[in-house]
């Protein structure tokens, strides 16, 4: 069985809705996955977007979310989860924040990465970054999924 990411809310490749950009209601999407390999004992969840004027910006991490953990219901990046923590994005805030993408710089892809991991906590610094987060989730991770929304600023 493989390690799936979807949303009902976009399609893998597809537009964003407005409501989970930043100018918009700024709300993180619904996402479901399937197919967590054996021994998962926890899942993190990364957005980025490469296509940033100034290299990789970082929208959102939450993790130490459960291993029987399915889905992020709609504002879960506003709301956190019962037992899950939020890195500090690249604005600033521990929580989502959607896309913003300068006027006029062309469409953005937002990388949604699922990482199922082996350990139930990750060991972070105070208050980490999303970076802190990838960097400490790198050695346990035993799956990873992505789906990609691509948002443009007309």
């Amino acid at each position: 069985m493989t390690l799936e990411l979807n949303s009902p809310a976009f399609d893998d490749g597809a537009q964003l809705p407005s409501r989970y950009a930043h100018g918009g209601d700024n709300l993180s999407p619904p996402l479901h996955w399937s197919g967590a390999p054996e021994g998962t004992r926890s899942f993190a969840l990364v957005v980025e977007d490469p296509d940033a004027p100034k290299g990789t910006f970082r929208h959102w991490a939450i993790y130490d979310l459960p291993a029987d953990k399915r889905d992020l219901p709609e504002a879960a990046g506003r709301t956190g989860q019962p037992s899950a923590r939020q890195a500090v994005n690249d604005f600033g805030e521990a929580r989502y924040d959607g896309p913003q993408p300068p006027r006029g710089h062309g469409p953005h892809h937002y990388h949604f990465r699922l990482l199922a991991l082996d350990v139930e906590r990750l060991e972070t610094p105070r208050s980490p970054k999303v970076t802190d987060v990838i960097e400490a989730a790198r050695p346990h991770i035993l799956a990873e999924a992505e789906m990609v929304g691509v948002y443009e600023n007309r």
